[in-house]
């Protein structure tokens, strides 16, 4: 991803940095008696994946919970949670349905819950985080009741008679989570490890990862503390703990090069799947429906500003067209208050854009942090916005065209958290006007991902000097057919020069060029 050497055949490290890339029989003659020397056979080289949008320490402590992701009915989802009451004696906590995928194309309810789980608290967030169903349990844990109003914010769903039907929306999610158990300190590290050991083995090395409590911020220092991270943190935090940093005089950059603060993370609506992301017409296939405003302009604006004139990065949750429009013009008008500043803020997900919108990203100088797995996830996003926005919404190859810097990420536990599943969506999309060249989509995950957090110095190529960050492929994605990419196997992940990750295809062809060596 070099472009001073766009190929090469061997590569040298030394320490935790690249030493030197070119020919094998240049970089051979670096090597001395003690020198471990690894021949791939044609294997690729790559720099370390980046994940530019991800919810990590929350993907680890889910990985303990119902899996729903792959749930086709809500009758097979009642037998999932009926199944889990006989095994636990606490609350029952999942994530992943969709109703989209249901065969009943409803959402479930407090009544279908109740029917699984009569005794047992039940709380299952939609696979996009943005709603939450609950049973009677955890609505009288929550004291949710006929009379409890929408918090600001968020939505209580009710039905005719106006009673909640256990849907929630938003930040109505938070009321039921506040009776929740919290999780221990060490739950945090545990759930953090796990999922750390999961992405290096998906070839990240770097992930911008969005923590939403103090706990797991917390967590993650503990384990660098205590060495035990095997791959680089680029924190996002919330406005609470913003403010908190900010008055202690930290700011985005802060840290070391394992976990470094970023900067914060603003919500200013919620998801399609959802139908809470914030449009300017309602959505055609509810009429009456334009989405969810977390904030006014004007406390958008108070909020961004703060961010800025702390120095601190601004990572910008806009999903619908009204959001985005909203967030464009706040960070504009603080970058206008106090211009010169190079925080390279950003807006997550750009996902409903049209070509002023992109233009304006342009103008304004930001960066769009895009989930390309929502291409394939999102099957339904034509009904859901009707043909005209369908058109610019994830408008990969419209953003890089205009000369925004765009960058890709997963948004895990949301989509899978495998970079060659986001790289493959990107390219092999259908409506070809917004598809990615392989080229293209790499540079999502690498280079460019690399500008984002300040890191191109050290970072997104593999080129003397920078970090040993890197991963091997089995085989060269830009020469494999365009649907097999996502298939593409990881053979090894080395961050620091130290090998975080080794298949087992690479243990086998370490013995076999033993055996050959005898």
């Amino acid at each position: 991803m070099d472009a001073a050497l766009p190929s090469a055949q061997a590569i040298a490290l030394n320490g935790d940095r690249i030493a030197a890339i070119g020919s094998s029989t240049a970089i051979s003659q670096l090597a001395g008696p003690d020198t471990l020397s690894i021949n791939l056979k044609g294997a690729t080289v790559l720099p370390g994946f980046i994940d530019c949008h991800i919810h990590l320490v929350e993907y680890g402590l889910s990985l303990r919970n119902l899996d729903l992701r792959d749930t086709r009915s809500v009758a097979e989802l009642k037998q999932r949670v009926s199944v889990r009451a006989g095994e636990v004696s606490s609350w029952i906590l999942g994530r992943g349905w969709d109703q989209e995928k249901f065969a009943e194309k409803r959402y479930p309810t407090r009544q279908d819950l109740d029917e699984a789980s009569p005794l047992r608290p039940v709380l299952l967030r939609r696979v996009c985080g943005h709603i939450c169903v609950v049973n009677s349990v955890a609505m009288h844990e929550a004291s949710i009741t006929a009379s409890t109003p929408d918090p600001k914010g968020g939505i209580i769903d009710r039905d005719t008679a106006g009673e909640p039907t256990g849907i929630l929306r938003e930040n109505a999610v938070e009321l039921i989570e506040r009776s929740v158990p919290a999780p221990s300190l060490e739950d945090y590290e545990r759930g953090a490890l796990a999922a750390c050991e999961k992405a290096v083995e998906a070839g990240l090395t770097t992930v911008h990862c969005i923590v939403s409590s103090e706990a797991e911020l917390r967590a993650l220092l503990k384990l660098r503390a205590d060495g035990r991270l095997p791959l680089r943190f680029y924190v996002f935090v919330p406005p609470e703990q913003m403010k908190a940093a900010s008055q202690l005089g930290l700011m985005t950059g802060f840290g070391d090069e394992w976990v470094r603060l970023g900067g914060v993370k603003v919500f200013t609506d919620g998801s399609l799947g959802a139908r809470t992301a914030a449009l300017e017409a309602p959505y055609s296939d509810d009429p009456l429906n334009r989405g969810v405003t977390i904030y006014s302009q004007e406390q958008l604006d108070a909020l961004i500003f703060e961010a800025h004139r702390a120095d601190m990065q601004a990572a910008v949750h806009a999903i619908g067209d009204r959001a985005a429009g909203m967030a464009l013009e706040s960070i504009a008008r603080a970058k206008n208050r106090i211009p010169g500043k190079d925080l390279r803020h950003r807006i997550e997900h750009a996902s409903v854009l049209n070509p002023q919108l992109i233009r304006r990203l342009k103008e304004i100088g930001l960066i769009a942090s895009v989930q390309p797995h929502f291409v394939v996830s999102d099957f339904w996003v034509g009904q859901r916005l009707g043909d005209d926005r369908a058109r610019f919404t994830y408008s990969f190859s419209s953003l890089l065209k205009a000369g925004v810097l765009t960058v890709g990420g997963s948004d895990c536990p949301v989509e899978p958290l495998a970079p060659l599943s986001g790289i493959a969506a990107a390219v092999n999309r259908s409506d070809r006007e917004e598809a990615l060249s392989i080229e293209d989509a790499i540079e999502l995950y690498t280079r460019n991902a690399a500008y984002a957090s300040f890191d191109e110095k050290v970072k997104g190529t593999i080129s003397p000097g920078k970090y040993a960050d890197i991963v091997v492929l089995e085989k060269d994605p830009r020469k494999v057919p365009a649907s097999k990419i996502a298939e593409t196997k990881i053979m090894i992940t080395i961050v620091g020069g130290k090998i975080m990750y080794s298949s087992a295809s690479f243990f086998k062809m370490l013995k076999e060029k033993e055996k050959a060596a005898q």
